[in-house]
């Protein structure tokens, strides 16, 4: 009789080496991801560089106009994250019409939501206004937003895009074609905000247009590519694109509307603590901006784990494999929390530092804002783990197409709980900017928490939802692969 010791330690180097395995996998797919995000952080830095050799003015507006746009912006981005885990169930489950039909019904709503969200926002002054903007900051804004708006659509594409390449295990063509964007971004931004190689000087307009431009431009090469090269073009991904389907364009909006309502979530409750921040004074706002940054930069490597958790949850759903559900899950989060422990510890290290990069090392009257920026990068030591954490354990859920209650949370968890101890602890308990700060992390790693343990939950007990579509695996089908 063989002990049951003796079969554990048999099969030890054999589990090892799964998960040895699928560490190795989750990287490939996420380090393409996370560079192409990193890689669309440096155009908005560089427009707001070149902005702000116009004057403080100009960037206010422009931060205006964009505030505006993001809003809608994330409205598309979560409807586009759900192409992901469908396609990639898809790809899992061999049925690679199903994968040309998720992508198909995430462009087709992006063009359904972006008609009336653009004309929101050619409205933007007006809306400004009624926001209690001054008229000419308004105005300005509202400038950026009407060459900035005609980029978004494009955006959204590029988004579901990335969805379809990274369920095929194939996301490097999205990181080429953002590394080419960065410099066209930098040459035409200059170009049309100064008026330089005989181009007009269109300030604010221009900077809006060369933003939809290079958009248009990497929606047009990702479509060319998914298209035009293998491995994709087996998928023929434009066949039928006319054909209407109804049933599956729901599913996206079913699994891809909450993750937009728990984007807004989020992006709201940071949004709100700026104004906390200001009334506390401008040092603490400028403080909070820096820290936010911070951490918004170290956010876009657990952000590309997220999508890959989607995508190796997706695959296994597919396959009906629950124990390489539960392994793909609980993989990606081990990378995120080493990934942001190493980084937090490096933050910490260099607190003093960091924000003089922002602010200039010889700026003498800033040393208050440095020390607060400092103080508040500590802090972050459990925010940006819990942060990590949380973006993957909501990757790998919606890999089971489990989106409604991860919105629950999020509402419990930034607004019922992150945004009141943030004013509780901010002002009645007057610990002020790191009181905001405390609130803002004890939101954060309350979502986390909640996040990990649905996960656990619901992959201990098998479960796999079901995977959209006839079976397509029969003659004539197009070649699918685990």
């Amino acid at each position: 009789m063989t002990l049951p010791g003796t079969l554990l330690a048999a099969g030890a180097p054999a589990g090892a080496a799964v998960w040895r395995a699928e560490f190795a996998a989750t990287i490939r797919l996420a380090l393409p991801i996370a560079l192409t995000q990193l890689g669309q952080i440096a155009m908005m830095t560089t427009d707001l560089v070149l902005l702000g050799r116009l004057g403080e003015a100009t960037v206010a507006a422009a931060s205006l106009g964009n505030s505006l746009y993001f809003v809608c912006f994330v409205v598309g981005m979560g409807l586009m994250s759900a192409v992901a885990p469908l396609a990639a169930q898809a790809y899992g489950a061999r049925k690679p019409r199903m994968i040309r039909r998720a992508l198909r019904v995430g462009l087709w709503v992006a063009l359904m939501l972006g008609l009336p969200l653009i004309l929101v926002q050619l409205y933007g002054e007006r809306l400004l206004l009624a926001l209690g903007q001054t008229p000419s900051m308004a105005a300005s804004a509202g400038l950026y937003l009407t060459g900035l708006v005609w980029g978004m659509v494009p955006g959204w594409w590029f988004v579901a895009l990335r969805g379809f390449m990274g369920a095929l295990n194939r996301p490097q063509p999205t990181l080429w074609i953002k590394l080419a964007a960065i410099p066209l971004n930098a040459l035409l931004a200059y170009a049309l905000i100064y008026g330089a190689f005989g181009l007009p000087r269109l300030e604010l307009l221009g900077a809006g247009i060369a933003t939809a431009i290079v958009n248009t431009f990497t929606c047009v090469a990702a479509l060319w590519v998914a298209y035009a090269l293998p491995p994709f073009r087996k998928y023929h991904v434009l066949g039928r694109f006319w054909r209407a389907d109804w049933p599956l364009l729901g599913r996206l909006v079913a699994i891809g509307a909450p993750i937009a309502g728990g984007f807004l979530l989020e992006y709201g409750l940071f949004a709100a603590a700026a104004p906390l921040m200001g009334t506390i004074g401008t040092t603490a706002l400028a403080a909070h901006q820096i820290a936010l940054t911070v951490a918004a930069i170290l956010y876009m490597v657990p952000f590309g784990i997220s999508i890959a958790a989607t995508v190796r949850v997706g695959h296994a759903v597919g396959r009906r494999d629950t124990v390489a559900t539960r392994r793909a899950g609980f993989a990606a989060l081990v990378l995120a929390a080493a990934f942001m422990t190493a980084m937090t510890i490096a933050v910490i290290g260099t607190r003093e530092l960091i924000p003089r990069l922002f602010l200039g090392a010889d700026m003498s009257d800033a040393n208050a804002t440095v020390a607060l920026a400092a103080g508040l990068l500590v802090i972050g030591a459990t925010f940006f783990v819990a942060d990590g954490m949380q973006a993957i354990a909501a990757g790998a859920l919606r890999g089971l197409n489990d989106t409604r209650i991860p919105l629950l949370f999020s509402a419990l968890s930034f607004w019922g709980i992150g945004f009141t101890a943030a004013y509780a602890l901010g002002f009645p308990a007057g610990f002020g900017a790191y009181g905001v700060w405390i609130g803002l992390s004890v939101g954060t790693g309350v979502y986390a928490v909640l996040l990990v343990a649905r996960f656990n939950a619901l992959t201990r007990r098998g479960y796999l939802p079901a995977v959209s579509g006839a079976d397509d695996t029969g003659p004539g089908a197009l070649p699918g692969s685990r």
